[in-house]
């Protein structure tokens, strides 16, 4: 099934029909190309070698998905992140007008009986693609995830909006060294996010990628401010130096509640990985537990803290999350990001020597869901 690809101004995107995954996003900067989202090294590969057991969204992983389960998938039969990252979408229809696309898919399984309608909107102006997921009816619990992958080729900043605290699983990603290697501690939380413990003593700095060489690494930050709908949004904008750019990454933080890093650096020996995935961050805004679909609807770590981690799905109910993706360049004198602000049609960005800078940006998008 090819990508399908739209274009609206110096703005365009595509998308892979046969699972969902946005393959690319692209903005023209006055004549600078920036491309944030990664794409595998073996999706293009004729010869890629896969593991029998390995799932559809890992055969095909690209730049962004929509997880409904996030992780194991373990009530409702389906591979992980649910079907909506594995399965067949269909082009329901473009609307246009002049300075604004939306282009709107329907999966073609249900979740939990629901039916899960994605929109992609570009605005002409706004270096941002827009994303909004429905989920129409259904019956049961469901935890949902976006799964946005940046390449950092020579590493970089990450800076998030104020956070709580940051934890591990009990269990590292890959605690078999025959297959590949962790170096955070599992199980281990702190509220400094400047010094996260790491397996063999000392601490990794969360604001600095990759922490370490050929590894790969799971762990959830929680938001500070996670109750008020109208809020400010929730914010990663991970600054890569090789590629000079700034990816930015914002999220309604009352729907998702919690931020995933997915730290994927060589760490892994086995087909398809092969030691080849390496210097890609997955910024992975959700409303789950990381344990799974299961974990995630029953009594857990963190919806006994006040943390939901699942949302309730009904006959005639309609759930929509919002989430957004954009990029910008980065300018010699502005230093690391330091704070970032929505306002009056614009996202400001904040920096450590004292510069800010702007960008057009839909802030009614995310609030009031």
């Amino acid at each position: 099934m090819p990508d399908l690809g739209f274009q609206l101004s110096n703005l365009s995107f595509a998308i892979d029909l046969s699972v969902g995954h946005i393959v690319h996003f692209t903005i023209d900067e006055k004549g600078r190309v920036l491309s944030p989202l990664h794409r595998a090294p073996w999706v293009d590969d004729p010869d890629a070698v896969f593991e029998e057991t390995t799932p559809p969204n890992v055969r095909r992983l690209s730049g962004d998905f929509f997880c409904a389960p996030f992780g194991r998938n373990d009530v409702e039969p389906a591979p992980s992140h649910g079907w909506p990252a594995n399965s067949a979408w269909s082009h329901s229809g473009t609307e246009e007008s002049g300075d604004r696309l939306t282009a709107v898919f329907t999966l073609e399984r249900k979740v939990m009986g629901a039916t899960v309608e994605k929109r992609l909107t570009l605005r002409a102006g706004h270096p941002f693609l827009y994303q909004e997921h429905r989920l129409l009816g259904g019956e049961g619990a469901i935890s949902v995830a976006h799964h946005v992958m940046v390449q950092m080729a020579a590493g970089g900043q990450l800076a998030v909006s104020p956070k709580s605290f940051a934890f591990t699983p009990d269990v590292a990603p890959e605690p078999d060294a025959a297959r590949g290697r962790s170096i955070l501690a599992y199980p281990s939380e702190t509220s400094d996010l400047t010094s996260f413990p790491l397996a063999n003593g000392g601490a990794a700095d969360l604001g600095r990628f990759p922490p370490g060489e050929r590894h790969e690494d799971f762990i959830t930050l929680v938001e500070a401010t996670m109750d008020e709908p109208n809020s400010a949004p929730g914010w990663s904008v991970a600054s890569r130096n090789a590629e000079q750019d700034r990816v930015l990454v914002l999220k309604n933080t009352a729907q998702l509640p919690v931020t995933m890093l997915w730290m994927s650096n060589g760490g892994r020996d086995y087909a398809p990985w092969s030691g080849r995935h390496s210097g890609v961050l997955g910024i992975e805004d959700a409303r789950a537990s990381g344990a799974g679909h299961a974990d995630s609807i029953r009594p857990n770590p963190l919806n006994a803290r006040g943390v939901p981690t699942a949302f309730t799905l009904s006959d005639g109910k309609s759930i929509s999350v919002r989430h957004a993706i954009g990029a910008c360049s980065i300018h010699t004198d502005e230093g690391d990001v330091v704070g970032l602000a929505t306002g009056s049609g614009r996202i400001t960005l904040r920096f450590t020597k004292g510069r800010e800078r702007s960008l057009v940006f839909d802030d009614g998008f995310l609030a009031g869901l």
